[in-house]
């Protein structure tokens, strides 16, 4: 850039600060991701709450009703822990897997993506974000439903602690993937297909008892990543849990949460800059 001589300015005006004045002004810094996921988390948690809350208690009342119908069918032991087990994680997969796959699938459909892009948070905090208040409503409906699950089948309680590392690893690995799905899904209509199946594969292959499925099942039931959250739940209701057993669970269910959480980032960014 070119600076005006000296004696082309007025008087009293340095060069200096002629030059400065030409040069842009220094962009405020990014915003930090923690306190960016706060504040989406908060936003999130306070826009879904009245449209929500509704829908989980239609979770939870799903869950309970199909644990009534098992109950003709089951009568206890490793098939009752994994029917009580598989009923509460639905609760989880109902909201974080197929609602919050609607909602980005609508936020990508109706230009909402183009709202969080002009705001200095990370990406990853408005996918976290999203991510934690969608599975903030499960907490409530996933305890009514393994202890009503409990209570039914006769099994024990004092292991039901395990809620507080079950409900968050499942909550991250099914709220990524429902991310992803309705930020990958070309429409709108077909992200909440992905989320209705999704939640489908959840009942089918987390309810019923792994023993009494065929082989090719039980493989595609071991790539759902709330199995193993069904899995470390139903151990829990063992009177004698396998602890190291469950402690495997919760870590593989972890790092698939890391994972789809990633991915649903990078979706997020994809279409954000489309």
């Amino acid at each position: 850039m070119s600076t005006l001589p000296a004696e082309a300015l007025p008087a009293g005006v340095p060069a200096a600060r002629t030059r400065d004045a030409g040069q842009a002004a220094p962009l405020a810094p990014a915003a930090r991701l923690l306190p960016s996921l706060a504040a989406v988390y908060k936003a999130q948690l306070s826009r879904a709450r009245v449209a929500r809350i509704p829908l989980l208690f239609v979770a939870t009342f799903q869950s309970i009703g199909i644990m009534i119908l098992m109950r003709g069918v089951v009568d206890g032991g490793s098939e009752a822990r994994a029917v009580v087990a598989g009923s509460t994680v639905l609760v989880v997969a109902f909201v974080a897997l197929n609602l919050l796959a609607q909602y980005f699938g609508q936020l990508r459909a109706t230009g909402g993506l183009d709202h969080y892009a002009t705001l200095p948070v990370p990406p990853a905090a408005v996918v976290l974000g999203a991510a934690g208040a969608y599975a903030s409503f499960t907490v409530p409906g996933t305890l009514v439903t393994a202890v009503s699950g409990a209570v039914l089948f006769g099994l024990p309680l004092g292991h039901l602690w395990l809620l507080a590392a079950v409900v968050p690893l499942s909550g991250a690995a099914l709220a990524g993937l429902g991310a992803a799905l309705g930020l990958l899904a070309p429409r709108q209509e077909l992200a909440t297909l992905l989320g209705q199946l999704g939640m489908s594969a959840a009942l089918l292959l987390g309810v019923l008892p792994a023993e009494r499925m065929p082989q090719p099942i039980g493989w595609a039931r071991d790539l759902l990543p709330s199995t193993y959250g069904v899995e470390a739940l139903a151990r829990a209701f063992d009177p004698r849990p396998d602890w190291a057993a469950v402690a495997l669970d919760l870590a593989v269910c972890g790092v698939v949460g890391v994972l789809s959480l990633a991915v649903a980032t990078w979706a997020y960014r994809r279409a954000a800059v489309r």
